[in-house]
């Protein structure tokens, strides 16, 4: 006879992570994000790009290993749907991309190599 199967362990709750800020901690805003990949990191650019301006200002960098990216990407996913049940669906327009529908296509001195790991 065979013994009888026990039922997984429920999963521990996952723990907060205790996070610092820093009171110098400056917000930026950022209208765009252009992002570039290697097969060991995700680069996330976070530029401003206003109206009237010449080129886009890149605000920001971001580097995420592969697995950080996909779990930043489902929560955003988890915040947007959040988002939208309170406040209404975001309509995004068609085309090749947002930022091109209200700036026109980033063009200047952006390095478009990504960092190397050292």
């Amino acid at each position: 006879m065979s013994e009888p199967t026990k039922p997984p362990a429920p999963a521990a709750a996952p723990r907060p992570i205790p996070l610092e800020l820093p009171g110098t901690l400056e917000p930026v805003y950022s209208n765009l994000a252009l992002i570039a990949h290697s097969p060991a990191e995700i680069v996330v650019d976070f530029a401003r790009m206003l109206p009237g301006m010449p080129k886009a200002r890149v605000v920001s960098r971001v580097i995420l290993t592969p697995l950080c990216a996909k779990a930043l990407l489902r929560a955003l996913g988890e915040n947007i749907a959040k988002f939208e049940k309170q406040f209404g669906e975001i309509h995004v327009p068609e085309g090749p991309s947002l930022a091109e529908q209200l700036f026109g296509k980033p063009t200047g001195d952006t390095p478009t190599d990504t960092p190397k790991e050292g």
